[in-house]
């Protein structure tokens, strides 16, 4: 491929926090997203997105898959608590999560800290309910957690 054609493809981007705001038009409505710029520099190809917690997990994400090729999660403050198959993974600052394509999760539990970078492939993936492998384990509500 020659630099040309990769161009056309792609361009530069940099973005500053003051240039996109978090916003509450994501995904879950309990979280809020602040948008990279990447899936517009990308054509597409990937979004890169900050997501991080508005309000206490009461429900959580339920179980449900992505249609990606790729899609990564590396927690940048907190901690979230996720089900990936019947297995209980606490994802805490620092972590990086490969989230192979289709795996069946649910995100259960997370810190009011909570604040993760998500990279994903294509940018247009989709979220797709799914029938969850066992039972999920309960949470514990912000207001009755103790100073840790």
């Amino acid at each position: 491929m020659s630099s040309e054609t990769f161009e056309l493809a792609t361009r530069f981007s940099h973005i500053r926090p003051q240039d996109t705001p978090y916003e509450d038009q994501g995904l879950r409505d309990f979280f809020l997203y602040r948008d990279l710029g990447i899936a517009e520099a990308t054509g597409g190809k990937v979004i890169a997105q900050l997501v991080k917690a508005n309000n206490a997990p009461e429900q959580g994400t339920g179980w449900h898959r992505h249609e990606a090729e790729f899609h990564i999660v590396i927690m940048l403050k907190g901690w979230a608590r996720f089900m990936y198959g019947d297995k209980e993974t606490l994802v805490a600052t620092g972590d990086c999560v490969h989230q192979a394509p289709g795996i069946v999760h649910y995100l259960f539990d997370y810190s009011e800290d909570m604040e993760y970078l998500e990279i994903v492939g294509p940018a247009n993936f989709t979220t797709i309910d799914a029938k969850g492998p066992c039972e999920v384990p309960a949470f514990t509500p912000w207001q009755s957690r103790q100073p840790a």
